[in-house]
Order: structure tokens, then sequence, then C-alpha cells
């Protein structure tokens, strides 16, 4: 199924069709925006004047929640603390529609990032954060382990805030059912993710995992090695102004970013393997799932803050 092949119409039918398991770390985004005008007498630092509040759904949240505005069934797993921002993010959830089992951790705060911004600018942003218990991994475990055949593909969003210890055994459940598994990933440690069948670092990722590369071709020889060693067969590299690449054992495919004046890269990532996996849950081979993500992603960097687009935005129609 090449998506170009489609009609907008035909190709909003053909995403509505998929269901994608999104599991991983969630957290809400909260915005405190205003303008500067003076500086504090206490300390030499701008006081930010607040004009406007704003709380969005952040890390794995989001992801869901790309999927459910462009018009796809999606399931969201995730772990949250038993407090007034777990409920705010519960609330925002069933607000948007999106089915969520948040397994609730009283020894937890829920994940928050606060941003100042100023004239669009940000100037400072605070995080709150703390590991999930043993009780409500194993919950969590056992709540995939309930609704995955429910779903024809599993995203896992990894922010490594610690609600993915047990991702191995996570992506080995889905593959022995059949599911196809798709992983943006976090971290220094990437055998973790051994087995799926897509993995879509950013280039600082991927730095992290295989080191410096001099040119494309060196690139290529260590993606393939880290590929083989983990079995995965597909990697996707967001490449920011680069645009996005493909690499998998037959083929490299290369796709340049979308002219645009960008607002905010925040939550793009998010924004392009939402489009992925709701593609290849329906069927849609990934080098050609790859055309509809990168121009998503070059949508979302023109808006401001975590953002998602519509199937219309996306799709043109």
């Amino acid at each position: 199924m090449n998506p170009t092949e489609l009609t907008p119409m035909d190709m909003a039918a053909v995403m509505a069709s998929s269901k994608v398991l999104v599991v991983g770390d969630v957290m809400l985004d909260r915005y405190l925006m205003g303008d500067v005008f003076r500086i504090s007498p206490e300390a030499p630092v701008p006081i930010l004047q607040v004009m406007e509040e704003e709380t969005r759904l952040g890390g794995a949240a989001n992801v869901a929640m790309n999927i459910k505005a462009l018009g796809g069934q999606v399931g969201l797993q995730s772990i949250v603390g038993c407090d007034a921002a777990g409920d705010e993010l519960s609330r925002l959830l069933k607000r948007s529609g999106i089915s969520a089992r948040l397994v609730g951790d009283e020894g937890l705060r829920t994940t928050m990032k606060w941003r100042l911004v100023a004239r669009s600018q940000q100037m400072m942003r605070a995080d709150f954060e703390d590991r999930p218990g043993e009780k409500a991994l194993a919950t969590l475990f056992e709540h995939f382990s309930n609704d995955l055949l429910d779903h024809h593909a599993v995203l896992i969003s990894d922010y490594a805030k610690g609600a993915l210890v047990d991702v191995q055994q996570m992506i080995a459940l889905a593959k022995q059912n059949g599911l196809k598994v798709l992983v943006d990933p976090k971290g220094h440690d990437f055998s973790k993710y051994k087995g799926a069948d897509l993995i879509t670092p950013n280039r600082q990722e991927l730095m992290h995992i295989i080191g410096p590369w001099q040119d494309e071709d060196q690139l290529r020889m260590k993606v393939t090695q880290l590929c083989d060693s983990l079995d995965i067969r597909s990697l996707v590299l967001t490449r920011a102004e680069e645009g996005m690449t493909l690499f998998e054992p037959e083929r490299r495919v290369h796709l340049p970013a979308q002219q645009v004046e960008i607002a905010d890269v925040t939550g793009a990532g998010d924004t392009v393997i939402a489009v992925l996996a709701m593609l290849v849950a329906s069927g849609v081979p990934l080098v050609h799932a790859m055309t509809l993500a990168n121009r998503a992603g070059g949508l979302v960097v023109a808006k401001f803050g975590t953002a998602t687009l519509s199937a219309t935005e996306l799709l043109g129609a």
C-alpha cells in the first residue's frame, strides 16, 4: 500500500483503522507565558509577568494525543502519582477521548515540566519527577499483557522516567503475539529494545550509542552493526534540518526536511513516531509511511510547544 496513490479521504480511512497501544512515560507540560519588562531587585534575573497559563499532555501522553488527533484508535498505559498532577493528567486524557490505563503510585510525583516563556521564547524549564515502585511496575505489565491483543501495533515511548523497566519483556510478548513494535528510544543502552521492529532515535541519541561518524558510509556501517546485534530490522534516524533516514538491511532511504519556519521542536519526535505507528499498524510499508511522517514532523515544528496535527492538516484534504 502506497499512501501517495490514495486520495486524502482514503488515507484518512486507513489511519482511522489503526489500533495502537502506547506504553511509556507520561507527563504534564505546563506553560507560564507572558512578557519581561524588568529585572528582579532580589537577583539579576528577569521577571516574567505571566499573562497566560496552559497545561498540555506530554511524553507518551502526547504521542497518544497525536494518534487520536489524526483519527486513529489508541490505548495508553503508564504510571502516575496519586497527586493533583496525576488527576489533571487523567482529566485531560478523558477530555481528549483517549482510552488510558494509568497506574497510580502513592510514592510517586507525577512527572511535570514547567516552562517559562516570554514572547514565545523559552526562558527556563523546571522538572518534577520520581521513579515508580515495583508494585506499580508489576501492575503496568499486567495491564499491558491483558490489553495487548486488542491492538495492531505497540508503540513504546521511552522518556527515561522509569515506567519501562519491563520493556524487554513487553517487546518479547508483543512479538510472540505477532504485533509490530516501534520504539522511541532514550538513554545510553539500546539493548533493552532488542527484537523491536523499528527504533527512531534522533542524532544525539544515536551518537550516544554508536559514537560520532565521519560520513554517511560510516554511519550506515555503524547502524547496521547496531541493528544486527539487537535483532532490530529498521532504524529511522530523525535529523532535524537534515530530514530523516531509514536504514534497513537491503536499503537506505533519505528524505530531506520540509522547508518551514521552525517555532518549536518540542514533541516533534512524538508526532513522527505516532504517524509511523498508525500507518505500520494499518499495513502500510515503512518506506511509504516515512513520507507522511516526514511531512508531519515538518508541520508540527511550525507550532509552539507540544502540539498535534489533524488529518486535514497532514493530508492536505
